[in-house]
């Protein structure tokens, strides 16, 4: 089962009598893997299971639902934040990222040396960083303090990875699907009960342009009902322009009336898909992949007929997916193929989030 009917049938889209059976299986499923994240928990709650520190500031910035909320453009937003922010920069912290991160060599097409997803970008839009890519976030951090003399340390998709201690957790949560359906995996989307945000510092809501005020408002209610405490902040992923591999840029102006077909492989495609259309393009047609899929030749050239049989002008993709297709020599054919290039824009609570960041960094950072 692909991306696509996996979400539409615990979403209830899907309604057939053997859909609800296997609903049924994911519930029971989901009890299981309820019961494992309390156990959990409790363990870490107990001091059973050991939190390490890293020795260095350490910022968590996660969800509570699997899929795309938005991390990456977060994570990119906080390293130039500690590194060119003009109070903060004074200070010259020493910043790493740490992230799981999916290696091309997964791939055996793609070259031995390169990275796609999250660490190519970090990468090409923080070109200055220290990117450690490895599972094992106490060994990374270990590897960033040792070997690069790290005073902060971003820990990317870190708030189910316990075993690294942190100064700070930053939730990103995606208006547009904030609770995954309400149900724990398999059933649902949530990695942890939604009771889980009591240990965030800070919730960062995601894509507001794509709700209603009314339904930012509900959810906002419900995160101050499971933690008062928290910031939470108002985001929305901005359109820059396209970029192409040979470095040629396309407005937002000269997007509107473009015949586009777009293809992407991530956790919420529905959100790009929603993105290029309030851009004023014509989406003539799309596909869509699992995410994180590696992508082939095979797959480059039935993207290429595709877009060809709708008569698009241009192929769109995000960044994420770019990073992986331009290895495979995809530019340069007789249709221009662009990624939309995107970033972090708050429309509130930006200054409490950036208060709180120095603060924390200012009575959290070893001499």
């Amino acid at each position: 089962m692909n991306q696509e009917s996996y979400l539409k049938l615990i979403s209830g889209q899907k309604s057939r009598l053997s859909d609800k059976i296997l609903r049924s299986f994911l519930g029971g499923a989901a009890v299981f893997y309820s019961i494992a994240i309390w156990l959990r928990t409790s363990l870490y709650a107990k001091r059973l299971l050991r939190t390490h520190c890293a020795g260095a500031k350490v910022i968590s910035i996660g969800n509570i639902t699997v899929g795309g909320t938005g991390k990456t453009p977060l994570v990119i937003w906080l390293y130039k934040e500690i590194t060119e922010n003009s109070k903060l920069k004074t200070q010259n912290y020493k910043c790493a990222i740490l992230t799981r991160g999916y290696k091309a060599t997964q791939n055996s097409k793609l070259k031995t040396q390169n990275y796609t997803d999250e660490p190519a970008i970090f990468l090409q839009r923080c070109p200055q960083a220290k990117v450690i890519v490895n599972p094992d976030r106490v060994a990374a951090a270990a590897e960033a303090v040792d070997k690069f003399g790290a005073e902060v340390l971003i820990m990317d998709d870190g708030f189910q990875h316990r075993r690294l201690a942190r100064d700070l957790d930053i939730v990103t949560i995606d208006a547009t699907r904030p609770f995954g359906y309400g149900r724990l995996l398999p059933a649902g989307l949530l990695r942890e009960p939604v009771t889980a945000l009591a240990r965030a510092d800070a919730v960062v809501i995601t894509r507001c342009d794509q709700t209603q005020e009314a339904e930012l408002a509900e959810l906002e209610q419900k995160l101050r009902q499971i933690n008062s405490n928290m910031i939470i902040a108002r985001s929305i992923h901005a359109p820059i322009c396209a970029a192409s591999a040979e470095g040629k840029k396309i407005s937002l102006e000269n997007l509107k009336g473009r015949k586009v077909f777009a293809f992407c492989g991530i956790g919420n495609p529905q959100a790009f898909l929603n993105t290029i259309s309030m851009l004023g393009c014509e989406l003539v047609g799309h596909r869509v992949y699992d995410d994180h899929h590696y992508y082939d030749s095979d797959d480059v050239a039935s993207i290429y007929e595709q877009a060809m049989c709708s008569k698009a002008e241009l192929i769109l993709t995000t960044h994420k997916d770019w990073t992986k297709i331009a290895l495979l020599g995809a530019s340069g054919r007789e249709m221009p193929l662009a990624y939309l290039a995107i970033e972090l824009k708050f429309i509130s609570g930006e200054d409490k989030l950036r208060d709180l960041i120095e603060s924390t960094l200012a009575g959290k950072i070893p001499e």
